[in-house]
């Protein structure tokens, strides 16, 4: 492990690749299908320590990250990341900073916050001081291109390892969302918690509808019921969906002025955030306050490898999602990627860092 000596750690070298990984089935949600996802995976190197970071976006990251954001880190204090965000943040200014060009952000603030915390031999969560020990999770998969006997295996698979929640995708077919989710319900039993994702394939009058049949049938979380950019629709379902059914929605968030303004429009009950989009571990914690300030509690948005240490951070966050592509694929090609113990998971703190190492072999057959 390194050690910071006193003066500056120069960042020497910043390398990203991407990786197309297939999916083991074919998957879909309410309003997209896809058979394969794209990792983009950045290491950045300083001071004798290598850092990771990573995001789930278009090969085209890498290339950003490649041709920009490396040239405006290089040589640059290592240990210093907010000097080293609003640097990058100017320098990309021009290119459009939601979307992809957040999502390469996010790599690389990921990538420097690991280096940061691998230079002082320790773990992430104690870099950024551990607001709890532990991470609830929730199981996400459930595809509308799965069949019933497919979904039902999945989600009770989850529940039987102790994961006290559940989450399955709607919106896509909606005539057959009714039954889809009373078979769910009678895989998971009735003592673990169902959630619905319909991304935002609803219209608002129909969200009202759907949402009558899945209270039925013990449903407490309806993520992006409609679109995550219409916060009037979000708002006035808020008000008038069943008792006990939480709104949820933020994953599409880039910074922290879209998150404001979900907030204030009072347009969910539980906000999500995605540190692979919002600018990373610095964007996550960003969105933390911003809950604090409204009293809103945190989701944390699939990748939870990346997430573990700073969800362990964050003081408002209730669980994290344990989605079921990108578990796959950092077991595959992580070591140190954890596995949920009784619904939760916890760092391994005698890990430096965010406690994972790429496996680079493993992954050169996925590269593009």
């Amino acid at each position: 492990m390194g050690q910071r000596s006193s003066g500056v750690v120069p960042i020497e070298r910043i390398e990203a690749r991407a990786y197309e990984i297939p999916t083991d089935a074919p998957e879909a949600d309410g309003t997209a299908d896809w058979d394969s996802t794209t990792l983009i995976v950045v290491e950045l190197t300083a001071g004798g320590q290598r850092g990771l970071g990573y995001t789930y976006a278009d090969a085209s990251a890498a290339s950003l990250i490649h041709r920009t954001l490396a040239e405006e880190l290089k040589g640059h204090d290592v240990m210093d990341i907010p000097a080293r965000m609003a640097s990058l943040l100017t320098r990309v200014r021009n290119k459009g900073r939601p979307g992809m060009v957040a999502m390469a952000l996010s790599a690389v603030d990921a990538a420097l916050w690991d280096t940061k915390a691998r230079l002082l031999g320790l773990p992430l969560a104690r870099l950024l001081g551990a607001a709890r020990d532990w991470v609830p999770v929730y199981g996400s998969g459930g595809f509308t291109s799965y069949s019933i006997e497919t979904l039902k295996a999945q989600l009770a698979g989850w529940a039987e390892q102790g994961i006290a929640r559940v989450k399955m995708k709607v919106g896509r077919h909606p005539d057959k969302d009714g039954g889809r989710v009373w078979a769910a319900r009678e895989a998971i039993g009735p003592d673990t918690q169902l959630f619905v994702d319909a991304n935002g394939a609803y219209s608002v009058k129909q969200a009202l509808a759907m949402a009558e049949r899945f209270a039925e049938a013990g449903v407490v979380w309806f993520e992006e019921p409609v679109s995550s950019d219409d916060l009037e629709g979000l708002h006035l379902l808020r008000q008038r969906l069943p008792g006990g059914m939480e709104v949820a929605a933020g994953e599409y968030g880039w910074d922290a002025i879209y998150f404001r303004k979900m907030l204030g429009a009072q347009a969910v009950d539980v906000l999500q955030a995605d540190a692979t989009r919002c600018l990373g571990v610095t964007g996550f914690l960003q969105v933390d306050a911003l809950c604090e300030g409204f009293q809103v509690p945190l989701s944390g948005h699939c990748a939870p490898g990346l997430h573990l240490h700073v969800a362990c951070a964050a003081r408002n966050l209730v669980h994290l999602e344990y989605f079921h592509d990108h578990v796959r694929i950092e077991q595959m090609l992580f070591d140190g990627a954890r596995a949920p113990v009784k619904g939760a998971l916890t760092p391994d703190l005698s890990r430096p860092g965010m406690g994972l190492e790429f496996k680079r072999q493993d992954a050169e057959r996925y590269a593009l």
